[in-house]
């Protein structure tokens, strides 16, 4: 190979690795739910399961996992909407799983979602009066 066609070639590989964006993220759909967050299908009653932040959401079946899911927590970011400028741009939040959508007290504003986020976390990264946005989320 010579020189010049090394260098070209190392000059494409090395724009290559910049421009790749790896990410572990998963993209699903969010909804969300109002109080009474109390019982949750993961801590009954107990009032302290929720972070002081007030950010929080109830799995979907998606990412319940029987239940292994309470507690996790994850960075959650809205990406689209069906009406425009619905997400509220470079904001993301880190929420605590703390409920199951499927037997929460409260409704979600849309069923079937990859998670249901509070009101607090849904407002956080979204217009508030929405009913569905899609999300990327990644477990941290």
């Amino acid at each position: 190979m010579s020189p010049t066609t090394l260098h070209y070639f190392s000059s494409f590989f090395l724009l290559f690795i910049i421009l790749s964006h790896h990410s572990n993220a998963d993209v699903g759909t969010s909804s969300r739910y109002s109080p009474p967050y109390l019982p949750s299908g993961c801590y009954g009653n107990e009032a302290t399961q929720f972070p002081s932040s007030n950010l929080f959401a109830a799995a979907g079946d998606g990412i319940w996992d029987n239940g292994a899911a309470c507690g996790r927590q994850y960075l959650v970011r809205c990406i689209s909407a069906e009406e425009p400028m619905t997400c509220i741009p470079d904001q993301s939040i880190q929420i605590k799983i703390v409920d199951y959508a499927a037997s929460a007290v409260s409704p979600p504003s849309t069923a079937g979602t990859t998670m249901v986020l509070s009101d607090k976390a849904f407002g956080s990264i979204a217009n508030s009066s929405a009913a569905l946005i899609n999300i990327e989320f990644q477990q941290v």
